[in-house]
């Protein structure tokens, strides 16, 4: 591992070791997290992984229990609830935003992500369409350009990553979000700012209520 790991800090590519195995569900929410049995399979000190793991608390992805030690962190509806109020104003911002800063190219590229998304959504494939709806996501906030609202929202979607996926799955779901998305685009598209900050609104808002 060490070879891997040397033209980064140590901790750092135990942190984005963790994270992968918590994103999949190696390590499930709720899961202690063995730092001796990790250190031991890494084949390092237990110094770099308490490093990681203090980055990934950071992130709020694991949480420290007094006297007990980290936990993967468990998300429960009032989490839920709070994050998602925290990104509809981010992201409602950063589609508002992106509506009048977009170039010609950022909107023909949404409009590829989207038609990606549809294709996605017919082939029943969750996986490709949970990708690409983050990809999607992820460039309308990078449009807005604003590195400060970006970093706070990329925090709390790795700890909604923690449980999103499932939601998609439910009856109904993935034709609405695909709808959602359409109106949002259309927005876009249409360079109107208040159009785009509401649908983004109206698809956080039904997002939180399949997360239920």
């Amino acid at each position: 591992m060490s070879k891997i790991l040397a033209s980064r800090p140590l901790y750092e590519e135990v942190a984005d070791q963790l994270r992968v195995r918590i994103f999949a569900h190696d390590l499930a929410p709720g899961a202690w997290i063995d730092e001796q049995s990790l250190a031991k399979e890494f084949g390092i000190s237990r110094t770099p992984l308490r490093e990681a793991i203090k980055v990934l608390a950071a992130e709020g992805l694991i949480t420290m229990k007094l006297r007990r030690g980290a936990y993967v962190t468990e998300v429960n509806r009032g989490d839920l609830e709070q994050i998602f109020t925290i990104l509809s104003l981010l992201e409602g911002e950063a589609a508002k935003e992106a509506a009048s800063k977009a170039k010609e190219k950022d909107l023909n590229d949404l409009d590829d992500m989207h038609l990606r998304l549809e294709k996605a959504a017919a082939d029943r494939n969750l996986d490709q369409f949970f990708e690409i709806n983050v990809r999607f996501h992820e460039r309308i906030i990078a449009i807005a350009n604003n590195p400060w609202m970006t970093s706070v929202i990329a925090d709390l979607r790795k700890v909604l990553k923690l449980q999103r996926k499932d939601s998609l799955s439910r009856s109904g779901r993935l034709q609405s979000s695909l709808s959602e998305h359409r109106e949002i685009l259309k927005a876009l598209l249409k360079r109107d700012p208040i159009a785009a900050e509401q649908a983004m609104r109206t698809h956080l808002a039904r997002g939180l209520e399949a997360a239920k």
